[in-house]
């Protein structure tokens, strides 16, 4: 993390209640050098107990990490970066507008049958992560199952979370992959309107649709 970012993060952290008078010992590392090793996991895929010796030890990120986790402020944390970014770019914290999509990724020999599944479509075996973006491409929600659960399925519960959470949103915009009832759902359960973008016969490739 550059001395920009953390600039930025920094005033951001969330110091809830639970963490105030509670006594004891300091911590032994600062968050920055615990953000920095949660963010060199993330970013290389590794495995905890193979965090580089540059960073604290490996159980310590990880207990800091899960106390985060635990407790709500990893998302808390997310989006509270979310809103400030879209209030750089001029816009209002909360998104009136998103899009929804679905990607399936071929599982590791690790993951169990029990969480994945064969898309037919793709002919992936492996799973499926369903994402809700706002239109600067920020994540609004995640779901991840397994590779044969259809778009529409998830979609349903995907949406009402992220209308659950955000109420301002009114439109998400979508594929072919999500036309059928769950556009009367959307209306009629969530006062939300699922706008299907079809792709015409004689598209080639990637194209960019309004």
């Amino acid at each position: 993390m550059t001395d920009t970012e953390w600039a930025v993060v920094r005033p951001l952290l969330p110091v809830p209640g639970w963490m105030r008078g509670r006594g004891g010992q300091p911590e032994a590392y600062c968050h920055r050098a615990m953000l920095d090793a949660i963010r060199y996991l993330v970013d290389n895929g590794i495995k905890w107990r193979a965090m580089p010796a540059d960073f604290p030890p490996w159980d310590r990120v990880y207990a800091f990490f899960r106390r985060w986790r635990d407790h709500a402020l990893v998302k808390e944390f997310h989006d509270r970066l979310r809103a400030r970014i879209r209030e750089r770019e001029g816009r209002d914290t909360e998104p009136t507008a998103g899009v929804i999509d679905s990607q399936s990724v071929k599982a590791d020999a690790v993951v169990g049958l029990d969480s994945r599944g064969f898309d037919g479509g793709k002919l992936v075996n492996g799973r499926k992560r369903h994402v809700v973006v706002d239109t600067l491409g920020l994540l609004l929600g995640v779901m991840v199952t397994g590779a044969d659960t259809g778009d529409r399925a998830a979609a349903q519960v995907l949406l009402g979370q992220v209308t659950d959470a955000h109420h301002r949103l009114e439109l998400v915009w979508a594929d072919g992959g999500y036309t059928g009832n769950l556009v009367e759902y959307c209306l009629a359960t969530l006062a939300l309107v699922l706008a299907i973008v079809r792709r015409s016969d004689d598209m080639r490739g990637f194209v960019v649709l309004p």
